[in-house]
């Protein structure tokens, strides 16, 4: 075989056509070997002996795309030094853009012997673990542009891969699960139809089911377990796990963008799958394990604010060269939009504090390329300090906690002060006026992957994760739902009703405010996990989204009325996020500031709040610790940012009317603020209100609001 010296950048394996370049870094490392494995098991070895600023490199022509390799790297096993080289174990490339195979538990994939976590291991992993594989990098885009759909004018579906794609009775068997399942015509006519612009999967990157799981009988389902930072998982291809998995995910990609939805990934930067000092040797840890993790002052062991075991060492610039060469690779080669990132308080650790102006926002502010598309953070993890909502730099949105925990209470009947839900509605500017953000900072969301779903939320009071093998003691406790009288299933008419009114006033809510709308997979049509507000290693219906009867969602449509319950619901989810697209007041760009806006004739106010008296709200109203109810006008002649063309955007405006107590109420229509008015939206209705049939009120009339119901009036501008 033939061995070139090559060259050290790009890291990886780099197909040119004729052959493949091979670069890695390890400063740990005495000597590293570039394995080549074949199908019979064997593997020829070859020795990477050119080296630039401790990247080993070297090019071998004829190695073609599928190519499976590994490495094998010489060098001290010290723990008491933070040094776990081990030559036994076969590692994968930390940028392998695909892996082939899984991990087969047993000690032979831990460089260590069980029961003495400082003796090394000398067991050969290579028969028991993944391998990296050489693709190629060419693909026919077409015409594929992205969509840059502006965040004023996005609506995000949060999905996962294989619980989307599961049981969709318009999908064949053999691409359920998979991402060419995602592309078919039959999930994006869902989608399309359901007002979503935005895809946000649950991590694609190449992640590692673990062992503790694998005994049990499960699965690490959700995939917050990364091995492979540049790699699609290959277990939801369709095609083939030797590159065709990248084949597939650009297709995917390439589909969706044609029906311009944008594909946003969710992404785990703050930990590995190798676990703690007790974890596997899969990659970094035997490549240079002082240089990727984060050590305590004890280097056999590893700081760990993710609860997982490990964190990455963002202080590590080839920690932070991999994550940037990561998000560049999936932006340029894999043309997705943007990226969500896991407990992202981690990364803001360069040291020991939630640092904002950390060394990885100020690559992501100056990179040409990341700082361009969607930046989505989780903004917590689970060390000191880690709750660092409306904290992060002004290029970022965030997952707004504090929206899905306000909301939840308000419509579950927990005393606390009204203008915390004001806020929420109006965009947060609590939490993102004071840095020069905007209410699109703000990702409003109900519920998501994590903890109930919308369904769950109104059927349980209390987590039923006893399928998850830890004696229901996972998850969180405090979940802010409320079962509506029964818990879990229940044939009780009322119970049903009310909580179909629950659901439909979260969705309504969620739709009615500022900031960027986020749906959870299947809660259109009430997907339920049976109480399971941890299904992370539930790979199985408990998960998989169980869609509705096509038939009878085609007869609740042609009938228009109720039907089924999921169907209606679906109707009633699809209708309110076309009254947000289809009315800019609800999409603001500018936070509102109680005022008429100059150069326009109207003088009331962008924005004004009532009790359900028509009285404008006092600060004793606000103060009101049982207050449940309020009504709130949105001025369509008062928006303050100017259209595409500097020219003034007008719109209808509306009248919100908030009832979360136990009992009805009566709203008086503010006599001063609009003389007709048209009944668009009422939650009271299971069937909905068709578009311009709804009641017809005037100034001055009032309206009774059943218990726990939102009623929205229009006025034509």
């Amino acid at each position: 075989m033939q061995v070139w010296p090559g060259e050290a950048y790009p890291l990886g394996a780099t197909y040119d056509g004729a052959g493949t370049n091979f670069a890695v870094f390890t400063e740990a490392a005495d000597r590293v070997e570039l394995c080549l494995l074949h199908d019979d098991g064997s593997e020829t070895a070859v020795e990477l002996r050119e080296s630039d600023a401790f990247v080993r490199h070297a090019y071998l022509p004829g190695v073609m795309p599928g190519q499976r390799y590994g490495f094998r790297v010489h060098g001290p096993f010290a723990p008491e030094r933070g040094l776990r080289c081990n030559s036994a174990k076969l590692l994968l490339d930390p940028y392998a853009k695909a892996v082939s195979g899984s991990v087969q538990w047993g000690e032979e994939v831990y460089g260590y012997h069980f029961g003495a976590p400082d003796q090394r291991n000398d067991l050969d992993s290579a028969p028991h673990t993944m391998s990296s594989v050489v693709i190629n990098p060419y693909f026919d885009w077409g015409d594929d542009r992205p969509p840059r759909t502006d965040y004023h004018r996005t609506v995000i579906y949060e999905a996962h891969v294989k619980g989307l794609t599961m049981r969709h009775p318009g999908l064949p068997d053999e691409l359920r699960g998979t991402y060419a399942g995602l592309a078919h015509p039959a999930v994006i006519e869902h989608l399309t139809r359901l007002g979503v612009t935005a895809l946000e999967l649950m991590p694609v990157h190449q992640f590692v089911n673990d062992h503790r799981l694998v005994d049990m009988g499960l699965n690490n389902y959700w995939g917050y377990n990364t091995i492979g930072f540049f790699a699609p998982h290959n277990a939801y291809a369709s095609w083939g796990d030797r590159g065709q998995q990248v084949l597939e995910f650009k297709s995917a990609v390439r589909a969706l963008h044609e029906a311009g939805i944008e594909v946003i990934l969710d992404v785990v930067y703050n930990h590995t799958a190798e676990g703690n000092h007790l974890g596997p040797t899969l990659s970094f840890k035997g490549i240079d394990n002082p240089s990727y993790y984060r050590l305590t002052d004890d280097p056999r062991y590893y700081m760990d604010t993710t609860g997982t075991g490990n964190s990455l060492l963002m202080r590590s610039p080839h920690v932070l060269q991999l994550i940037m060469d990561s998000l560049r690779y999936w932006v340029t080669e894999m043309h997705v939009d943007g990226f969500r990132f896991d407990l992202a308080a981690t990364l803001a650790r360069q040291f020991h504090e939630v640092d904002r102006l950390s060394s990885f926002f100020d690559l992501v502010q100056q990179d040409p390329v990341v700082s361009q598309v969607k930046l989505i953070a989780e903004p917590w993890d689970v060390g000191e300090g880690g709750y660092q909502v409306g904290n992060f730099p002004p290029l970022w949105t965030e997952w707004n906690g504090k929206y899905r925990d306000t909301v939840r209470d308000l419509w579950r009947g927990e005393p606390r002060a009204l203008a915390e839900f004001a806020s929420r509605l109006t965009g947060s500017s609590d939490l993102y006026q004071d840095d020069g953000r905007r209410p699109l900072a703000s990702i409003n969301f109900v519920t998501c992957h994590d903890g109930f779903t919308l369904h769950d939320l109104v059927a349980y009071n209390d987590k039923h994760n006893d399928a998850n093998g830890e004696e229901n003691r996972d998850g969180e406790s405090h979940n802010r739902s409320w079962n509506c009288g029964v818990e879990g299933d229940t044939d009780d008419a009322d119970v049903r009703e009310l909580r179909g009114r629950q659901m439909r006033n979260f969705i309504a809510t969620l739709m009615l405010s500022q900031g960027v709308p986020m749906i959870s997979h299947g809660d259109e049509f009430a997907r339920t996990q049976r109480g399971n507000n941890n299904a992370y290693c539930q790979d199985n219906e408990i998960s998989w989204v169980d869609w509705p009867d096509p038939d009878e969602e085609a007869a609740v449509e042609a009938a228009g009325a109720d039907g089924d319950e999921r169907a209606a619901l679906l109707e009633f989810t699809r209708a309110m996020v076309d009254l947000r697209s289809e009315h800019p007041v609800f999409r603001r760009r500018r936070f509102l500031h109680g005022r008429p806006v100059e150069g326009t004739q109207d003088e009331l106010s962008d924005v004004a709040w009532f009790t359900p008296e028509g009285e404008q709200m006092a600060q004793a109203d606000w103060d009101s610790a049982p207050a449940s109810a309020l009504a709130v006008f949105l001025n369509g002649n008062a928006i303050s940012e100017p259209g595409p063309r500097g020219e003034h955007i007008a719109d209808d405006s509306f009248l919100l009317m908030f009832n979360a107590s136990h009992e009805p109420l009566d709203f008086l229509v503010p006599v001063d603020h609009g003389r007709q008015w048209q009944v668009v939206v009422d939650t009271a209705r299971p069937e909905g209100v068709p578009p311009g049939q709804g009641p017809k009120v005037a100034a001055g009339d009032r309206l009774s609001l059943p218990d726990r119901s939102l009623t929205v009036l229009q006025r034509p501008a």
